[in-house]
């Protein structure tokens, strides 16, 4: 799995064991429905054009861990506003997206194992909160 910083052109690869744990509970159908004045019943429907959420996590915590540098670089790029990533699976599928900041914590970032000081090279579990966009 590949993420893209589409703003600096730098490339983050992703542990391959990443669950996207979402991917089948939104739709792009979108459906108003309320009564009017009459008491009729008013039905609209239309597509959503963006907006999927793609929540990555690792399906168990023995799984898909990544190193504290990689959790920083992830916590760096972020922290920036309206940076857009290209995001692409093991399967050739691809999504652009952004941070779901609006469904805070974007990311989340914790280590394996507790310890008083960490190194670049220590193990982190990593949650990733996308938006297709």
């Amino acid at each position: 799995m590949m993420l893209r910083n589409l703003t600096l052109g730098e490339d983050q690869e992703l542990s391959h064991d990443l669950l996207w744990v979402d991917e089948h509970e939104w739709t792009p159908v979108v459906s108003s429905v309320e009564y009017s004045l009459t008491g009729a019943l008013l039905v609209e429907n239309a597509t959503r054009q963006a907006g999927r959420p793609i929540s990555l996590q690792p399906p168990e915590n023995s799984m898909a861990w990544h190193t504290r540098a990689v959790a920083d670089k992830l916590r760096t790029w972020s922290t920036v506003p309206g940076q857009q990533f290209r995001l692409t699976l093991d399967d050739g599928r691809g999504f652009n997206v952004v941070f779901r900041h609006h469904e805070p914590p974007a990311l989340e970032a914790e280590p394996v194992r507790q310890m008083a000081t960490y190194d670049a090279d220590d193990y982190w579990l990593v949650k990733l909160k996308f938006m297709e966009i």
